[in-house]
């Protein structure tokens, strides 16, 4: 999204007194971390300071992440008292995420659950899954269905019920699917721009904190090549929610 001569690596889905959702680009961390590395919050500081000629600080409060070579929808609060709310929403699990996932090996069975206890290694950023509870792993559930299969490779939609860090990609791998691009947990090569995994944070539900309204959002698929191929099956799926809601 270009604004005021400045690139930025998002799309703004939605904006209000309180929130703002956005697309983020692959790539990008949403929180700061030891790299240094510029992060997504930085980010929207920068717009809303140029958009609304703010002089002093701007508030942007990180609700959830994806991960860095993650695509696809992050909200963020823009009030300390959304943020709380917003906090509380995450914590009773009354907010509902839904991923696209490719991967070059197909689910067994096409539609299911899995559960694992998975373990975070944080000296290496890593995550590791059990089929049975082990000290210091928490219990992590997904639910998932394949979409179909294009050029060799397979489309799962993915909905997390827990929040852990690498879930997705960590039980999709243990199940024999790693996600394209994703050599850390599996995947043989990295993508050709070497920032990317296919995985697509492409839905998101909730009740707006404030507004106590039903949020609905869908991010449109990543503008590269490979990920457009998906895009008649995303105009479908596009449309069979719309006649559902």
């Amino acid at each position: 999204m270009e604004f005021n001569g400045i690139n930025y690596p998002f799309d703004i889905v939605y904006e209000d007194n309180h929130l703002i959702v956005v697309n983020k680009e692959s790539g990008i961390l949403v929180q700061g971390d030891h790299t240094g590395d510029r992060a997504l919050p930085d980010y929207i500081k920068q717009y809303l300071k140029d958009k609304y000629n703010k002089l002093g600080n701007v508030f942007c409060g990180v609700i959830h992440r994806i991960d860095r070579p993650v695509s696809g929808l992050v909200v963020l609060a823009k009030t300390s008292k959304a943020l709380e709310r917003m906090n509380k929403i995450v914590r009773t699990r009354d907010f509902h995420k839904t991923y696209w996932a490719v991967t070059k090996k197909g689910p067994h069975p096409k539609q299911g659950k899995l559960t694992h206890w998975l373990k975070k290694d944080e000296r290496r950023n890593t995550t590791t899954a059990f089929e049975e509870e082990v000290d210091g792993a928490k219990r992590s559930e997904l639910s998932y269905k394949w979409l179909g299969k294009l050029n060799d490779h397979h489309l799962i939609e993915v909905r997390p019920i827990t929040g852990r860090p690498h879930q997705i990609r960590v039980q999709l791998s243990q199940i024999g699917s790693p996600i394209r691009g994703d050599v850390r947990y599996g995947f043989k090569k990295v993508n050709p721009d070497k920032r990317s995994i296919n995985l697509h944070a492409k839905e998101l539900h909730f009740i707006h904190p404030v507004k106590k309204e039903k949020m609905h959002f869908r991010a449109p698929l990543p503008q590269n090549e490979f990920w457009q191929q998906y895009d008649t099956l995303d105009t479908i799926k596009s449309r069979d929610i719309n006649q559902i809601m």
